[in-house]
């Protein structure tokens, strides 16, 4: 969405989106790129190409930008796909449909959407973004799927900020207790958007993703759903500390409802605009639970405590991942940066915790140990005072 003008009031603003055909008129029919192809983005390109044939507001072809890679094979991912309708190394076995397009070169995929979805590791955001300045259209509506944040000097940035900052188009976010890959077989599940002003394009990404076997639902709130689809990351790596140590299912339930709890802290000491309620949606709890009982960051987590954190997880992530990228360790360096930056190691000893485990200060066994320490939570319940 083009930056309201001065003078242009919001409801005018509000109607200029009212077909959601954003300003274009009657018949037009917005074009769709799912800019990453790896596990999620696959499946979220499934999701995206069965819509995008049944709904007449949008063009039938979905184009997906593939980071191109040599298969074992010889032969190049992108004419793989285009080939078999498959991602073969991503997600094997799952017909993306006939109407996906695999394109390795970024400036061409996105040339002609105006409708952009990002998924691809967060750490890559900023180098893509820049790539991406000047080539998109001025019309362009964006929603991030990622999972991540950029620390700067002056402060945490969102990616769907970054986005937004870097190529001036308005990001929405998608989250939600979405394991990718029971997704691809269709296996029920919810997914919540986090939208800023504007009802009617929350409307049009609900349109693009939902499925009879995904359920999506629109909440205003971009910065806690973000938040919460960035945080439980660390969370399922302490929970995946618990499963290594054998220490069963009562502390993985403490640590989830510790975890949920500092997550709820920290995104309202950044954004006091965060809703409670965000929480209770698929991307809080729901996103919590799932991603602590199955997920890559509670698999690998599991492996570094099996191995007495002997093994460092670039390692272990290289072993069990086949390519797919870990979130939650550099989530957790990224959010302990921020912690000690602003004095708030000590109201957040899960966090600091699960990092100084990870980087090999503590042992994994410490994940349990640091409730000795007493986070101060009454500094939590005036979260402005620590807002700027």
């Amino acid at each position: 969405m083009a930056p309201q003008q001065e003078g242009e009031t919001e409801t005018e603003t509000a109607n200029s989106y009212s077909t959601g055909n954003y300003g274009q008129g009657v018949g037009f029919k917005s074009k769709v790129t799912v800019v990453g192809s790896g596990n999620w983005g696959s499946v979220a390109a499934k999701l995206i190409a069965s819509n995008t044939l049944k709904h007449h507001s949008f063009h039938d072809e979905v184009r997906m930008w593939v980071f191109e890679e040599t298969l074992q094979t010889g032969e190049k991912l992108t004419d793989v796909i285009n080939k078999t309708n498959e991602n073969v190394k991503y997600l094997p076995g799952i017909k993306l449909g006939k109407n996906v397009l695999a394109d390795p070169d970024l400036d061409n995929a996105v040339k002609d959407a105006n409708m952009l979805v990002f998924v691809t590791p967060h750490q890559f955001m900023e180098g893509i973004c820049k790539r991406l300045v000047g080539k998109v259209r001025g019309d362009v509506e964006a929603i991030s799927l990622i999972k991540g944040m950029e620390v700067k000097m002056e402060g945490p940035c969102m990616i769907s900020n970054l986005i937004s900052e870097q190529l001036g188009i308005n990001c929405s976010v998608l989250m939600g207790a979405n394991i990718a890959n029971e997704i691809a077989v269709e296996k029920f599940s919810e997914a919540t958007v986090g939208y800023r002003d504007n009802r009617e394009i929350a409307e049009q990404w609900v349109k693009l993703f939902s499925t009879p076997y995904f359920m999506v639902t629109p909440v205003q709130d971009v910065e806690g759903v973000e938040l919460c689809g960035t945080l439980k990351n660390i969370v399922a790596i302490a929970a995946g500390f618990v499963d290594g140590l054998d220490m069963g299912n009562n502390t993985k339930a403490a640590i989830m409802r510790i975890g949920l709890r500092e997550m709820r802290a920290f995104s309202k000491l950044l954004f006091s605009s965060v809703r409670d309620s965000t929480f209770f949606e698929s991307c809080g709890v729901a996103d919590v639970i799932t991603t602590c009982l199955g997920g890559r960051n509670r698999k690998v987590a599991e492996a570094f405590a099996r191995n007495g954190g002997k093994r460092s997880f670039d390692e272990l992530e290289a072993e069990m991942l086949q390519g797919q990228k870990l979130q939650g360790v550099s989530t957790a360096r990224e959010v302990y940066e921020v912690l000690s930056h602003r004095g708030w190691l000590e109201l957040f000893p899960l966090f600091t915790t699960v990092h100084e485990i990870c980087t090999g200060r503590l042992p994994p066994s410490a994940i349990v140990e640091y409730s000795e320490k007493e986070p101060r939570l009454s500094l939590l319940e005036d979260s402005t005072r620590y807002s700027k």
